[in-house]
């Protein structure tokens, strides 16, 4: 499977595959993503099993811009704002399904409705709109693990599964988008992602209620109990690591550790330790500590966000 710079060659020849049916793992400002036409279920299908994903976990469509979402969805006052303020970009809407929406159930799990988003980055734009198809893209790993955001990381996690992986370094962001819900009448905050809540907020002028999520049958990606998780097991709120641990440290007063260790932000930077994270949990779980100490986060901005990526990473 090769893993090929992101150059024009490369994304017409991965736009050709996907339009073939095969998979295609792409750089976002989020994450790195696997994508298949949205609407090919057996390309959607090819998804769930190289991820190993449960079929009723919906996925996110990733679309040129707001006027290609509204052939799928219907974006009603609220949903056009936050379109306006934060499209391209790290938020996912989950909209009601236009009638003739053309993207498959199995996308959506088999529900009334639809979760878009319009990325940023470059690579991933100029992609989708070379492949002229809503593109189906969950965290291209196998399902339950560290999201990927290297090129490096689709390899080791999906290897020949994946026709092409477009390369064009690492994640800017480094954590999976916002989902919010504004499918009803009240907007709704399902996953804590890229775009902070308080933005959002200020963007609609009330305040969000929060739903992340019934893990049995989740109504977004992103709402599995387990989720984020490498093989070893995470412990919270570490003080200190114990002798057998690896330390994930954060903040200019970090515990001292003669293991394994990593600091998220040397200067307390939510930013920098959001765009560290899911490298930084990789390369811990593979150095053979019996456990991943992780020190305090704030639970504010994108802290909100690493926050609950940890504690999925923690259920065992």
């Amino acid at each position: 499977m090769p893993i090929r710079p992101a150059t024009a060659d490369a994304i017409a020849d991965a736009a050709a595959a996907l339009r073939e049916g095969r998979l295609v793992a792409f750089p976002t400002e989020t994450v790195y993503g696997l994508g298949a036409d949205a609407t090919n279920a057996r390309a959607v299908a090819a998804i769930y099993e190289a991820k190993g994903r449960p079929q009723f976990n919906p996925l996110i469509a990733h679309v040129a811009d707001a006027e290609d979402a509204s052939r799928f969805a219907v974006l009603g006052p609220e949903a056009q704002a936050l379109a306006a303020a934060f499209w391209p970009g790290a938020l996912t809407l989950v909209l009601n399904k236009q009638p003739d929406c053309a993207i498959a159930d199995l996308v959506t799990a088999g529900l009334d409705t639809v979760a878009l988003r319009v990325p940023s980055h470059p690579i991933a734009r100029t992609f989708i709109r070379a492949a002229a198809r809503p593109i189906a893209a969950p965290s291209a790993n196998r399902s339950g693990h560290v999201s990927p955001t290297t090129a490096a990381h689709v390899e080791a996690d999906l290897g020949a599964k994946v026709a092409i992986i477009l390369d064009d370094g690492p994640s800017p962001i480094g954590v999976e988008s916002t989902v919010v819900d504004v499918s009803g009448s009240q907007p709704a905050l399902l996953r804590a992602g890229g775009v902070t809540r308080e933005d959002i907020e200020a963007v609609l002028g009330t305040r969000l209620a929060v739903h992340y999520g019934d893990a049995e049958r989740p109504s977004s990606p992103g709402q599995l109990a387990s989720h984020y998780a490498p093989r070893t097991p995470v412990r919270l709120n570490a003080s200190s690591a114990r002798p057998s641990e690896a330390l994930l440290a954060f903040g200019p007063v970090a515990a001292d550790h003669d293991g394994p260790s990593i600091n998220l932000s040397l200067t307390g930077d939510l930013i920098e330790a959001a765009a560290n994270l899911f490298a930084a949990l990789r390369r811990l779980d593979a150095a053979g500590a019996a456990t991943i100490a992780v020190m305090p986060i704030p639970e504010a901005g994108l802290g909100e966000a690493i926050n609950d990526r940890l504690r999925r990473a923690a259920v065992r």
